[in-house]
C-alpha cells in the first residue's frame, strides 16, 4: 500500500514479482483526516477479488514522510494530522535545545517541529499530562501499520528520521529521550521487519487471512526507489505532488532539509521540495496539462523565471520556511505559462542534484523518473536540458509495487511464500 499525498494505491505481486493487481483511489475526505487513510486502504483491499485476498501472505505500507498525528495508545486520533509540508518556525528555539544542529530533525520543516506544535496544543497538553498520559506521536505509515496490527507501539526507522531517530547510533538524538513526553515516541524498527499477523478484527474487515503478516514499510519516496531498483550512478526523481530526489551513497550525509535512510543495507540520501505537480494542479486540470504540454517546444526557452512553490516555504534544495513563490508575470498563452512552470520545476530539480553533489553524493550518471509527472515527455526534455544528464521516464513503476517487493523480500527471509495464480507482466514504459 502506498499512502501518498493525493490518494492511496494498492499493488499485489506474486512470488516471482509479477503484478497481479494494481489500483488507486482518492482519500474519501481530507488528507489531514487519519480516518480517511484507513477508509481508502479498506476500500482498495475489499475491491480485490476474493480468491486473491484469500492468498495474500504479507502487507507493507508506505506514507508521506513527515505527516504526523497525535493519537491515543489505541490509535484514536486526537485531531487532524499535520501535513509533511507544514513548517513550524515558532519551534526554532526549542529545536536548538533538543537536537544537534544539522541533523534531519533540526529543521522547522521537520517532523519534530510538528510534534512540538502538537504537544503544545490544548489536546496534546491534556493527553500528555501526568502519570496517566495516553499520547502517541505517529507518522502516516506507522499509524496505518498500527491499525493493521491492532498495536500502535511501532515506528519504521525511515519515517522517523525527521522526528529525531539517529540511524547510525540507533537511538533518539540529543535530549529527546529525556523529555517528559518521550513515551509518546515509537519503538523504532528497521524497514522490512516482520511485526506479526493482522489483528483478527482487521483481517475480518479486510477479508484477508489471519496469517497475513504485517511488514514495516518505508516512506513513499523510498518505496519508489525499491520499485526502480537503480544501478550505481542512478538518481531517482519522484514527480508527484511534490518533487523528491533520491540517490544511494557510500556513507551517511546529514544536512538541514536532507534525509538519509538505510534501505536494503545501503545508505539512501535525498530531499523533497514543496514544489511539484501540486502547483501545476493549482492552475490546470490533468486534461489541460496534457493538451498544453503538446504545444510546448522545449528547444525554445519561455524567458520566464518562476519559482513554482504552492505557498510560502521550501524544504529542499533550500531549507527556508519564508521562501516565497514567484508565479508572475503570467503571459496570455497558457502553454507558455505552463512551460515557464515546468522550467522552474526543472531548475529546482537541477539545483537539488547540485546540492547533493556538494554534500558528497557520487557523480550523477542518469536520472530515473517516477510518478505521474513521468508521463510528460516535454517535461522530461526540459529536465534533461537543465540537469545535463540522460533522463528516463518510468511512470509504470509505483511506490505501491516497491512496498509489495519489500513485503515479498521479508517473506523470502522468513520462509517459503505461497504461489499465486494468474500473473500479469510488469508495466512497461518508454
Amino acid at each position: 500500500m502506498d499512502a501518498g499525498s493525493s490518494g492511496i494505491r494498492l499493488a499485489v505481486i506474486d512470488a516471482q514479482g509479477q503484478v497481479l493487481s494494481e489500483q488507486a483511489t482518492a482519500y474519501p475526505s481530507s488528507f489531514n483526516d487519519p480516518g480517511s487513510w484507513r477508509q481508502g486502504l479498506v476500500a482498495l483491499v475489499q475491491a480485490l477479488p476474493a480468491q486473491l485476498r484469500r492468498r495474500l501472505a504479507a502487507i507493507s505500507v508506505d506514507g508521506t514522510s513527515g505527516t504526523l498525528l497525535a493519537c491515543r495508545s489505541d490509535g484514536t486520533p486526537l485531531g487532524p494530522a499535520l501535513a509533511y509540508s507544514l513548517a513550524c518556525p515558532e519551534q526554532a528555539q526549542a529545536l536548538t535545545a533538543l537536537v544537534p544542529a544539522g541533523c534531519a530533525a533540526a529543521s522547522v520543516s521537520g517532523s519534530l517541529a510538528r510534534a512540538l506544535r502538537l504537544l503544545a496544543s490544548p489536546t496534546g497538553r491534556t493527553a500528555g499530562a501526568g502519570a496517566g498520559a495516553d499520547l502517541l506521536l505517529r507518522h502516516q505509515a506507522d499509524w496505518l501499520m498500527g491499525w493493521l496490527l491492532g498495536d500502535w507501539r511501532w515506528g519504521e526507522e525511515g519515517n522517523n528520521l525527521r522526528l529525531g531517530w539517529d540511524l547510525r547510533r540507533q537511538c533518539w538524538a540529543g535530549e529527546l529521550e529525556r523529555q517528559a513526553w518521550a513515551a509518546a515516541l515509537p519503538e523504532v524498527v528497521e524497514s522490512g521487519t516482520v511485526l506479526g499477523p493482522l489483528a483478527p478484527g482487521c483481517a475480518a474487515e479486510l477479508g484477508l487471512p489471519g496469517s497475513c503478516l504485517v511488514v514495516a514499510g518505508s516512506t513513499d519516496a523510498n518505496a519508489g526507489v525499491l520499485a526502480a531498483d537503480p544501478a550505481p550512478g542512478d538518481g531517482i526523481t519522484v514527480l508527484g505532488t511534490t518533487l523528491v530526489l533520491k540517490q544511494f551513497v557510500a556513507e551517511p550525509i546529514e544536512a538541514p532539509g536532507l534525509s538519509c535512510h538505510r534501505l536494503g543495507g545501503r545508505w539512501l540520501v535525498g530531499g523533497a521540495s514543496n514544489a511539484g505537480g501540486g502547483v501545476l494542479r493549482q492552475f490546470f486540470s490533468d486534461a489541460e496539462l496534457e493538451r498544453l504540454s503538446r504545444q510546448i517546444d522545449p528547444s525554445r526557452p519561455s524567458g520566464l523565471h518562476y519559482r513554482p512553490l504552492p505557498a510560502k516555504g521550501e524544504r529542499f534544495p533550500i531549507d527556508d520556511p519564508d521562501l516565497l513563490p514567484i508565479l508572475e508575470p503570467r503571459p496570455v498563452s497558457d502553454a507558455l505559462f505552463l512551460q515557464g512552470l515546468l522550467e522552474g520545476l526543472a531548475r529546482i530539480e537541477a539545483q537539488g542534484w547540485v546540492r547533493l553533489a556538494q554534500l558528497g553524493a557520487p557523480p550523477l550518471r542518469r536520472v530515473i523518473s517516477l510518478g505521474g509527472g513521468a508521463r510528460n515527455p516535454q517535461w522530461r526534455q526540459l529536465r534533461q536540458q537543465a540537469i545535463a544528464r540522460p533522463v528516463l521516464n518510468r511512470p509504470g513503476l509505483t511506490a505501491a509495487q516497491g512496498m509489495a517487493r519489500l513485503a515479498l523480500g521479508s517473506l523470502r527471509a522468513t520462509g517459503p511464500t505461497p504461489k499465486m495464480e494468474g500473473p500479469a507482466p510488469l508495466p512497461k514504459s518508454p
